[in-house]
């Protein structure tokens, strides 16, 4: 009888925890019951090339951290990669799925006849930001004819284009190509006469000959008069087999881009609070340096990047007639935007 009474308890006490846990459900009561969808599904994995020294991959580094590829459905981490030719190497390779660089490491993959990737963007431009600094006694670049200037990537675009308001080549003065870093300590010796770059490190030139002169920057070259960019501003470049084969994802990346440019227009205070961990700087550092920058976003993309490609076709007659590369590339090959969503 006791067994019997213990055994009818056991079944009671049974009954009233299967009762707690069906009223717990239907009341939603710390029991998740809700059928599966498709926000439960896991994220895809696309990575990012990257820098964390450059502000124009403020939209990329902001669209990260504040959801927007999560709220595509994407898992999107940074792989920093400093050099703009090895971004689109890991490209080629697989390791990334999209990547934000100089274009002129873009036109030098597609004059090898790279067909690994697709561009489809610019989402950042800093005219001005990229100049060309002389030391004390150089009153123009006519001064500096025969003399040493250092220019690197880019920078040497700018170059070209201010040593032609001068009515000079590249023929008229001794070219060094030294890295960024050695710009700096080569100008303080003496061991060059005028250095061109881009900021912060441009800001660094003006420190080490501080009696030095600005002989000019971008802007005041007839590319810039042209086309309103930079020398070689940035490209946003994507694998050509994941637009080809997965073109949803690619939209995917497009619509977060995009709206990360926009969101760094708009709100640049939080977009500096946001990303000033990657540059390793207080917030307020980053905040004055974006008021140097233009972000590009959704509104106007057409247009935006149409102008983008005649100075890409531009840029890249130029790189082969200087003898930078083999030939000169049908760049408008490699544009693709048919992912990106109408405006």
């Amino acid at each position: 009888m006791a067994f019997e009474t213990t055994v009818h308890a056991a079944v009671r006490r049974s009954g009233r925890a299967v009762l707690a846990l069906a009223l717990a459900v239907t009341l939603g009561l710390g029991v998740d019951a809700r059928p599966a969808t498709a926000d439960d599904a896991p994220l895809k994995k696309l990575d990012f090339a990257g820098s964390v020294t450059w502000l124009g991959q403020i939209p990329i580094l902001v669209a990260i951290d504040k959801g927007f590829f999560k709220e595509q459905g994407l898992d999107v981490g940074v792989q920093v990669i400093l050099n703009s030719s090895d971004r689109v190497r890991a490209i080629t390779a697989g390791s990334v799925a999209f990547s934000n660089l100089g274009r002129t490491a873009v036109i030098s993959e597609m004059a090898r006849g790279n067909k690994s990737f697709y561009y489809f963007a610019n989402v950042d431009d800093s005219p001005g930001n990229e100049g060309c600094w002389a030391r004390a006694g150089f009153a123009s670049l006519g001064d500096l004819k025969g003399k040493k200037i250092a220019a690197n990537a880019s920078a040497e675009i700018t170059l070209v284009g201010l040593l032609k308001e001068a009515s000079m080549t590249t023929k008229d003065i001794e070219l060094v190509n030294l890295p960024p870093n050695e710009m700096v300590v080569a100008l303080a010796n003496s061991d060059v006469d005028a250095a061109c770059v881009w900021r912060p490190v441009l800001d660094k030139l003006k420190t080490a000959a501080p009696d030095g002169k600005m002989l000019g920057t971008d802007k005041d070259t007839e590319s810039f008069r042209t086309f309103g960019t930079m020398s070689s501003p940035d490209i946003m470049i994507i694998s050509k087999t994941l637009v080809d084969e997965d073109p949803e994802s690619a939209r995917k990346i497009a619509v977060a881009v995009m709206k990360g440019a926009d969101f760094a227009t708009k709100e640049p205070e939080e977009t500096a609070r946001t990303v000033a961990h990657y540059f390793k700087q207080p917030p307020d550092a980053v905040l004055a340096g974006i008021k140097d920058f233009k972000y590009f976003g959704a509104v106007g993309w057409p247009d935006h990047i149409k102008r983008h490609t005649e100075q890409m076709k531009r840029l890249a007659a130029y790189l082969a007639e200087a003898g930078k590369i083999p030939a000169t590339p049908a760049v408008e090959e490699w544009m693709n935007v048919s992912f990106i969503p109408a405006p």
